[in-house]
């Protein structure tokens, strides 16, 4: 049985939530490992990625940015994430909109794929989850302010999953075909 490894950056959760959905669309043909991604996790030199057939990261956007973490660990595992079969998919909250959820049309993902030389086989690109009770005062008052500015929901009683859980299940169909 193939062993696959997902990984995944997250800071409210949703992130892990898509790789926990990858996981149980692999399960019935693969063993899979799931891992968060933390500074720590990243840093680590008892991970050995060479125990699996593929690697799966995902992770999600931030103010602009995807967690540090993910770019300390593609530094760390090049060479492994250019050797075998590797994936990544980004999240965020800008791929709500059909226009900005594709790797060629998503700025951050766009961006990141430009900024590494990590070259993942497959890469996606998905919308996240808002869930304003579940932020801090300072992080719903800026997300508020962003989404008013692209014309987003801003009630802050918004819980709301904008995922496109078709387009993940198509991801990992994607991938299990490739294996």
């Amino acid at each position: 049985m193939t062993k696959v490894l997902l990984l995944s950056g997250t800071r409210e959760g949703h992130t892990a939530k898509i790789n926990d959905f990858i996981a149980q669309k692999l399960q019935e043909n693969q063993k899979i490992e799931i891992l968060h991604l933390t500074l720590e996790q990243a840093l680590q030199d008892n991970l050995d990625l060479s125990d699996f057939k593929a690697i799966v990261v995902g992770a999600s956007i931030h103010y602009g940015h995807f967690p540090k973490a993910l770019n300390h660990f593609v530094a760390k595992h090049l060479q492994e994430l250019q050797t075998q079969p590797s994936y990544f998919f980004g999240v965020n909250l800008t791929a709500r909109k059909a226009e900005k959820s594709s790797p060629q049309t998503n700025v951050y993902v766009r961006k990141f794929l430009k900024s590494t030389p990590w070259q993942p086989q497959q890469v996606a690109v998905f919308a996240g989850a808002l869930n304003y009770a579940q932020l801090n005062f300072f992080d719903r008052n800026m997300i508020r302010f962003i989404m008013w500015l692209t014309k987003g929901d801003t009630d802050p009683k918004t819980n709301k999953v904008y995922t496109n859980w078709q387009a993940v299940t198509e991801f990992a169909q994607q991938i299990s075909q490739s294996l």
